[in-house]
C-alpha cells in the first residue's frame, strides 16, 4: 500500500499521508505550482481519480478511500489548486480548464495513462472537461452531484466577493462553511466534530480565507455552459450518481446530464444529500464498485 490509508484517525493523520509534486512552469501556470495528493493502495483493478470539489480538499473521501483501497484500486485524490493543502498562493487562476490542465499534468508527472475518474461537484464539471479533451486519459467516468449547466450555489458565489468578505474575520467563515457543511448531509450524525474540524481546516487562517475566495471567485458557468454542446462527445462509459437530497445541485440535472452522455446511466443515492461521500460512504463505494465492475473500459 502507498499510503496508510487505514491509520486515518484524524484530519492531521490523513494530511500527513499527502505527498506532493512540484509541477514545472508554463506546464499548469506560469510559475511552478505544488499539488498535494494521496496515492494509497495497489493498481490490481486499476486506478482510479478522485476528484473533490468547492469547498472542500481530498479528505472528502477519507471514509471512502480505504474501501476502494480494500477492493485492488489504486487510488489518487489530490486537493485541486487553491484548495486543500496544494499551492494557495494568490498568483494563479483556479478556473475549472486550469484545474483540468493540472490534473493532465500530475497523471503524466505519476505515469498514469489512463484512470478512472470520480468527479464530485466543481470535481464533476473538471471531469467532463477532461472526458471531452483529454479522452485519452478517462478509463470509465463518474459524475457525482456535480456543477453543471448554470446551476451554482448561491452560498459559493457569494464568496467570490473579495471586498465584501476580505475584511470580514475568519470567524465568520468558519461559521458560514459549517452551516454549508451541515445543509449538505441528511444524516446530521455524520457532522461528526472531527469531519467538521478536517474539512473547514484549510480555510481557517487568513491565507485560507484569500484563497477559497479566489476559489470562489472563478466559478464561471460559461464554462460549464460550453461543454453542453459537447456532452455528446464523451465516450467513455458513463455513471451519474447522485444524492437525492441535495439543496443545492438538483436531480434533474444529473437527469440530464444522464440523456446528453451516450449510454450513460443515471443512479440516485436515496437518504443522502449533496456532500454524499461523508452522508453515505458504503452507498457511494457500493456504487461505484459494481460500475467499475460491470462497465467495458474504454479502448
Amino acid at each position: 500500500m502507498k499510503s496508510g490509508a487505514n491509520d486515518w484517525g484524524t484530519w492531521e493523520e490523513f494530511r500527513a499521508a499527502q505527498r506532493e509534486v512540484l509541477l514545472p512552469a508554463g506546464q499548469v501556470a506560469h510559475i511552478p505550482v505544488s499539488v498535494r495528493y494521496i496515492d494509497a493502495g495497489e493498481a490490481q483493478q486499476g486506478t482510479i481519480l478522485l476528484m473533490h470539489g468547492i469547498p472542500t480538499w481530498g479528505y472528502l473521501y477519507h471514509a471512502v478511500i480505504p474501501i476502494l483501497v480494500d477492493s485492488g484500486y489504486r487510488v489518487i485524490a489530490p486537493d485541486f489548486l487553491g484548495h486543500g493543502w496544494s499551492d494557495r498562493r494568490d498568483r494563479f487562476d483556479r478556473s475549472f480548464q486550469d484545474q483540468a490542465r493540472m490534473i493532465v499534468t500530475l497523471l503524466s508527472a505519476l505515469e498514469l495513462e489512463r484512470v478512472d475518474v470520480v468527479g464530485h461537484d466543481t470535481g464533476g464539471a473538471v471531469a467532463l472537461i477532461l472526458a471531452i479533451e483529454h479522452q485519452e486519459y478517462v478509463n470509465r467516468l463518474v459524475i457525482s452531484n456535480s456543477v453543471c449547466y448554470d446551476r451554482f450555489d448561491d452560498d459559493m458565489l457569494d464568496f467570490g466577493h473579495p471586498l465584501r468578505w476580505k475584511p470580514r474575520p475568519i470567524a465568520d467563515l468558519v461559521d458560514a462553511l459549517e452551516d454549508s457543511f451541515a445543509a449538505g448531509l441528511s444524516n446530521p450524525h455524520r457532522l461528526t466534530t472531527e469531519f467538521r474540524r478536517g474539512i473547514i481546516a484549510p480555510w481557517a487562517s487568513e491565507e485560507g480565507k484569500l484563497s477559497l475566495l479566489r476559489n470562489a471567485s472563478a466559478l464561471n458557468a460559461n464554462q460549464t455552459m460550453a461543454l453542453v454542446d459537447r456532452h455528446g462527445d464523451i465516450s467513455a462509459q458513463t455513471l451519474i450518481l447522485w444524492g437525492m437530497d441535495d439543496p443545492w445541485q438538483k436531480s434533474e440535472d444529473g437527469q440530464q446530464l444522464a440523456q446528453e452522455i451516450p449510454g450513460a446511466r443515471f443512479q440516485a443515492i436515496e437518504g443522502a444529500s449533496h456532500w454524499v461521500q461523508q452522508d453515505a460512504p458504503e452507498k457511494f463505494c457500493a456504487a461505484v464498485l459494481d460500475f467499475l465492475a460491470n462497465a467495458s473500459p474504454c479502448r
